[in-house]
């Protein structure tokens, strides 16, 4: 919300009532009780510009003045975020989100707790993990962030914007936040220009535009399409800017395998130690989680951080694997520490990482084989670790299907990997009971399908939450092609 211009409304809103204008003065009549009973004429004569201040705050859902005036420029002793989803869900979403992963939480998202919630302000790490703290807590600290002393302040905002197809414009961070998603590069540079300071405000969550732009990489509209960013960053975007879970313009380029706009925000100084979700969360191990080795080739050039197994294995490198075995071929202490990233958002289940040496080395084939890394495989086998396993969500075969890795696939089929093992993956949601023919089927990978289908895998399993067959899976998510294979397979 840009202040001068609520400013500018207002004296054009005074004016207007003087002159008489019929709206002008309906409108304080409706939003300003004490006006309600004088006639026109005294009206005129009398009110202020305070008064119609007030109607302005009123109509944009403030109780006064003075709120829609802290709210549109705050203290600069805290970084307040913008709105930029209109959509009370959404932000109830969020306040779940910071309730479910409280417990494992990065500090990046404890400093969002400690920030905006008074009775946590001086509590420890571990004391804000194990305090009691509640849906209505969680509120508090988004209300608090968004500049509202109340949940059901924050709630109104929203509310009214949503109501308002046109109310995005007294919002311009949300505005911004509507061009990137429509793919209207021209809308979203105008606005930048028109509003300098939003190059480096922060919206729900602590995200900057910077972080948005980059997110929208991976949407086909935005293919090739660096505008955006270029714009940002010649208009002062700081690239090193952490969202409330210590995600960076850098992390999100990860996260959509981009490894030109990696090469853009590394010229810029991103950093590749940065952590989001956990210890260890650095933009290379987002990129190895997803098996995007594009990019994780990238980042991983000047240093690999963190160096532990899952990361040498994930860029099946065989001298970094075998760097984090000692002399007596037990794991080193580095093999197993900075594990605490296990999942790129609060829709994965809550996930505590052991130092159990069966637990390192079962996770590291999953993230060799996500990644198609089968010049380790053979050592880490050799090494312990099991081809059936299920670390956290997902086998190694299940995760092969995912990725479409149909070369480590094959290696763990012929290496005893059961292609008919069900297991968990993903979300609690949507990854129960699943074998890899399931996710092979809904994520559309045909020559999966086919290999799998051809080493035995069973068409008629079903998973254990929708009770569908891979089949139904694909015909569900769209993927005909696989649909139309595995039914031509007949009964």
């Amino acid at each position: 919300m840009n202040l001068e211009q609520q400013k500018k409304q207002a004296r054009e809103l005074l004016r207007a009532i003087r002159v008489g204008n019929e709206d002008a003065i309906s409108r304080l009549r409706r939003n300003h009780s004490r006006w309600m009973p004088v006639d026109e004429a005294t009206l005129r004569q009398l009110v202020a510009l305070h008064d119609a201040q007030f109607v302005l705050a009123r109509e944009q859902g403030f109780a006064s003045w003075p709120k829609l005036k802290a709210y549109a420029e705050p203290s600069t002793k805290s970084r307040h975020t913008r709105l930029f989803v209109a959509d009370i869900a959404w932000m109830t979403d969020r306040v779940h989100g910071l309730l479910r992963t409280r417990q494992s939480a990065g500090p990046a998202a404890l400093e969002q707790i400690r920030e905006w919630h008074p009775r946590f302000a001086d509590r420890t790490d571990e004391e804000i993990r194990q305090a009691p703290f509640t849906e209505q807590d969680a509120q508090l600290v988004y209300a608090r962030e968004h500049g509202f002393e109340t949940w059901d302040d924050l709630t109104s905002r929203v509310n009214l914007l949503a109501s308002r197809a046109d109310n995005a414009t007294a919002e311009p961070f949300m505005a911004a936040f509507r061009a990137l998603q429509s793919g209207n590069l021209a809308g979203f540079q105008a606005l930048l220009r028109a509003n300098p300071s939003l190059a480096n405000e922060r919206g729900t969550n602590g995200n900057t535009l910077l972080n948005l732009a980059v997110s929208f990489a991976s949407k086909p509209e935005w293919e090739g399409g660096t505008s955006a960013i270029e714009a940002l960053l010649a208009a002062g975007a700081e690239v090193n800017d952490a969202n409330d879970r210590g995600w960076t313009p850098l992390h999100a380029s990860a996260y959509a395998n981009k490894p030109q706009i990696a090469e853009m925000l590394l010229a810029k100084g991103a950093a590749l130690d940065a952590e989001a979700h956990g210890a260890g969360g650095t933009p290379l191990i987002v990129a190895l989680f997803w098996g995007h080795r594009e990019v994780a080739d990238l980042l991983a050039r000047p240093s690999v951080a963190p160096a532990n197994l899952r990361a040498a294995a994930g860029l099946g490198i065989p001298a970094l694997v075998e760097a984090c075995f000692s002399g007596e071929g037990t794991l080193t202490n580095e093999a197993c520490a900075a594990r605490g990233f296990y999942r790129p958002h609060s829709g994965f289940p809550d996930w505590q990482p052991s130092t159990l040496p069966q637990e390192v080395l079962d996770e590291a084939l999953v993230w060799a084989v996500k990644s198609n890394r089968v010049s380790v495989l053979d050592r880490l086998v050799q090494a312990g670790a099991r081809v059936h396993a299920d670390p956290y969500r997902g086998t190694p075969l299940i995760w092969a299907a995912a990725c479409n890795r149909t070369e480590a696939a094959a290696w763990l089929l012929d290496h005893g990997a059961n292609v008919n093992q069900k297991a968990t993956f993903g979300g609690l949601t949507h990854g129960q009971g699943i074998t890899a023919l399931h996710i092979a089927a809904q994520n559309g990978h045909l020559p999966m399908a086919k290999l799998l289908v051809e080493r035995g895998a069973d068409r008629s399993i079903q998973d254990d939450l929708y009770h569908a067959t891979a089949e139904r899976g694909a015909a569900y998510f769209g993927q005909l092609e696989v649909r139309d294979y595995l039914h031509s397979l007949g009964a």
